[in-house]
């Protein structure tokens, strides 16, 4: 039988799903990439009487070029299973057993590009950034918003409180955050009902907000969830995929009586995505949550926050807002160790089509959440303008006590 390297054949992007690895080993680096195709296709350790070459031909995977240390490989569609939107499948081809090869000191999927037999299988986002900006009554300026804190501790009243606050001082956008779901101190039911009539209280007032309630729960528990807070007056709705798992995202996505935007938190990326050499980059990521149906996405902060991971964020935002897939744009969402004075630098990085939040950057404001609230939004309102920061706080005493109390970048 022929062998699994086809180097110099073009990708096939109407019959293969195209993934790139980054590899580490100690073997010739084309003996590494045969032994990632075999593994995720048809191969095993040895010879076997069961393989014949038209399985080997019709559905082993192609190492089609090897360039420094990365591989790319093309896997055909029919490895790839016919349930629609299958992306626990999906994932163990792309991302399974390679991980655990004695052949590879290292290895780690940095992208993955799907033909359209395998998108057309999703529906991506029911809102996506679009349909935020219209709920909010915001077409141009980037979404500006905030995280409850702390983390957890604050009961309903609080919490609402918080919220009130933050609309207050202009804010666009509020979550829980990714630790919150029901706990005794915070029950969801009390505390989505709060924060509805506070978000109420906003709009009487003439300004549009939405929070994010976070449902992340049993899988087979999500969508009852979701819809019970969506009855209780919530006008989003937050996940944490890796916990919950891409499915969940989709469930809610696709099921019909879930009539508000999806947040989608990472907690716990950073245990396969920060080691350079070894794991998943966030990009596969961030495309399979458009895929699956997430409205918006956090991508980190193009390497200004304290949650940054490096310049390929930039990747992340495009897979975010790119039209080379059949979806609504998904919001990106820079949040991470926040705060006014990096604002600027954020858009000039991500441009005006982003969702920036602080949380310790609106709270620890002197003045308070709403002082906090009204820093956030003048450092968005100085960027949009294409003011300086430093220049448009001689005139707004928020943006001022912000920068004098963290600085900028």
């Amino acid at each position: 039988m022929d062998s699994y390297l086809h180097l110099g054949e073009p990708a096939d992007p109407d019959k293969y799903a195209v993934c790139k690895y980054r590899v580490t080993t100690d073997l010739p680096i084309e003996k590494a990439a045969e032994a990632i195709a075999a593994e995720q296709s048809t191969g095993t350790w040895t010879g076997i009487s069961t393989l014949n070459t038209q399985i080997f031909n019709d559905l082993g995977a192609r190492v089609i070029d090897i360039t420094g240390d990365m591989v790319t490989v093309e896997f055909p569609t029919d490895d790839f299973s016919i349930e629609v939107g299958a992306v626990p499948q999906i994932l163990s081809v792309i991302a399974g057993n390679l991980f655990g090869l004695g052949s590879l000191k290292g290895v780690r999927l940095e992208d993955v590009t799907f033909p359209k037999d395998i998108l057309n299988q999703f529906k991506g986002p029911k809102f996506g950034a679009d349909g935020m900006r219209k709920m909010l009554n915001r077409p141009e300026k980037p979404l500006v918003g905030t995280i409850v804190k702390p983390k957890i501790g604050l009961g309903p009243k609080a919490t609402a409180d918080y919220v009130y606050e933050s609309g207050a001082g202009g804010l666009t956008n509020s979550k829980d955050d990714e630790t919150l779901v029901d706990q005794r101190f915070c029950p969801i039911e009390d505390r989505t009902v709060a924060v509805a009539e506070a978000i109420d209280r906003l709009e009487s007032e003439g300004i549009r907000m939405m929070h994010a309630i976070n449902v992340s729960t049993r899988g087979d528990k999500i969508v009852e969830l979701a819809e019970k807070v969506q009855s209780w007056g919530a006008r989003e709705i937050m996940v944490d995929v890796i916990t919950c798992g891409f499915g969940a995202v989709q469930a809610l996505a696709e099921d019909p009586s879930i009539k508000v935007p999806i947040h989608v938190h990472r907690t716990m990326h950073g245990a396969f995505t920060k080691d350079p050499l070894h794991g998943v980059a966030m990009l596969p990521l961030t495309k399979l949550v458009r895929m699956c149906g997430g409205d918006a996405l956090h991508i980190g902060t193009l390497g200004v926050g304290k949650m940054s991971g490096s310049s390929k964020e930039d990747s992340n935002l495009a897979a975010c807002l790119g039209d080379d897939v059949p979806y609504k744009r998904m919001m990106p969402v820079c949040s991470g160790g926040v705060y006014p004075g990096i604002v600027e630098a954020i858009v000039a990085k991500a441009g005006m089509n982003v969702q920036i939040q602080a949380g310790g950057g609106v709270a620890g404001h002197p003045d308070g959440v709403r002082g906090g609230a009204k820093a956030m939004s003048q450092a968005v309102d100085a960027a949009f303008a294409g003011i300086p920061k430093e220049e448009y706080a001689k005139d707004h005493r928020e943006l001022a006590l912000a920068l004098e109390k963290w600085g900028s970048k």
